[in-house]
């Protein structure tokens, strides 16, 4: 017995992604993945395959014997048989001693291909929508383990998520931490002690050497990093400095490492006036990297404030000023709550602005940044007490690239 027509028509295009006609352009996605990954990086092969158009394919027969179709009480199913699950979906697939090796299941929002466990997704699967292609590892029903996923939505914004998977959400890169990766640390007033107790930074020894108790971390090897880059804080609203701002500034000069000025936001009062108050106290050098605007107000000060629209507004007085100012474009420090809850509603600043995040859990960011501060209580020789520890979302080259073209001319 032959399958009917349509049925034939959907496994055909399941072997595809997306019908050409409908895909965006997606090279932009894997240039920045690539342009930030190497063979190093968990699943960039996979990635790799992917990119010149790799998918997964599984081909069941396309004739049946009418056998095979549906549930026989004194037969077991052999071959490629026609079934169907408990919601009434579609399987064509492979069958070995009754249970189902691999095939195509086809419901009312798409089509999985691969393994299974009885009727449901189980080990290495494909799933392909009309707007999404994953491929990766199942357990029952569920994306859980590595996978790669492209999203290509109707506004034709499309992107790529490459990472792990638990219970069907997606939690991001797991990174290898190891000596090719860019290191730095951001230091303020607390670095030199507390109190009376004054500590000196001793630039000649720095050298990171832990990164954190709070969170596993995938290190391969032994952690002893060198510091390729430092931010400062500077200022703070329109009346607080860092007393040690300028004289760390100088030290890391000498020493020659990459440095940059941090100022921390506060909503209670203006944009402009804080951009004046960074600048008159901050440094501006040929070669510094970018200034920094750390913003990381809780709900209730952001209500207080007159909510997100009127944050927003400040904060890109400040972001426009002191670029005017030192000629490059400021970073945006904010958290992975901040960018949950707030970040989508300025699209203007996602677009325009590098994103340095803090997010101290085990997985990457899923956004486009330039630094993520991966945990804040690191050891690094030479400071006394906990120090907040940071990578760049890259390897040495990008790194250059970074310094050479975002750093003040």
């Amino acid at each position: 017995m032959q399958l009917k027509a349509n049925l034939q028509k959907d496994i055909l295009v399941a072997k595809d992604t997306l019908p050409d006609d409908t895909l965006p352009d997606v090279s932009d996605e894997f240039n920045y993945y690539f342009d930030r990954h190497n063979v190093m990086d968990e699943g960039y092969e996979m990635v790799a395959a992917f990119a010149n158009g790799k998918r997964l394919e599984i081909a069941p027969a396309k004739k049946l014997s009418v056998w095979n179709i549906g549930t026989w009480r004194h037969r077991t199913h052999e071959g490629t048989t026609l079934t169907l699950d408990s919601l009434g979906a579609t399987i064509v697939a492979t069958f070995e001693d009754d249970s189902i090796k691999t095939g195509l299941r086809i419901d009312s929002t798409g089509t999985y291909q691969g393994d299974f466990k009885e009727t449901m997704a189980h080990g290495h699967g494909a799933y392909i929508t009309n707007d999404c292609y994953f491929e990766g590892h199942w357990t029952d029903n569920k994306r859980d383990g590595f996978g790669i996923q492209l999203l290509t939505p109707s506004d034709n914004n499309p992107r790529l998520q490459v990472g792990e998977w638990k219970n069907n959400r997606f939690w991001g890169e797991r990174m290898k931490y190891t000596s090719e990766r860019i290191y730095g640390i951001d230091i303020a007033r607390y670095q030199h002690g507390k109190g009376r107790h004054k500590k000196a930074i001793n630039w000649q020894q720095l050298c990171i050497n832990y990164l954190g108790r709070k969170t596993h971390k995938n290190v391969h090897g032994t952690a002893n990093y060198p510091v390729s880059f430092i931010f400062i804080k500077s200022t703070e609203s329109t009346s607080i400095r860092n007393q040690y701002y300028l004289s760390d500034y100088t030290q890391a000069r000498k020493h020659g490492i990459p440095i940059g000025a941090y100022h921390f936001f506060s909503l209670k009062t203006t944009g402009a006036a804080q951009a004046h108050f960074f600048i008159k106290n901050t440094k501006f050098q040929k070669g510094d990297l970018p200034p920094v605007l750390d913003v990381e107000p809780s709900d209730a000060q952001i209500k207080a404030a007159g909510g997100p629209e009127k944050m927003f507004q400040q904060i890109r007085v400040w972001l426009r000023l002191v670029k005017k100012h030192c000629g490059v474009s400021p970073i945006l420090y904010i958290n992975q709550g901040f960018i949950n809850k707030y970040f989508a509603m300025a699209p203007d600043i996602k677009q325009n602005y590098d994103v340095w995040i803090a997010r101290y859990g085990e997985y990457k960011p899923d956004v486009r940044l330039a630094f993520w501060q991966l945990t804040s209580d690191g050891r690094v020789k030479g400071i006394h007490g906990d120090v907040d520890i940071n990578v760049f979302n890259g390897y040495k080259s990008q790194f250059n690239n970074f310094v050479a073209n975002k750093s003040i001319k």
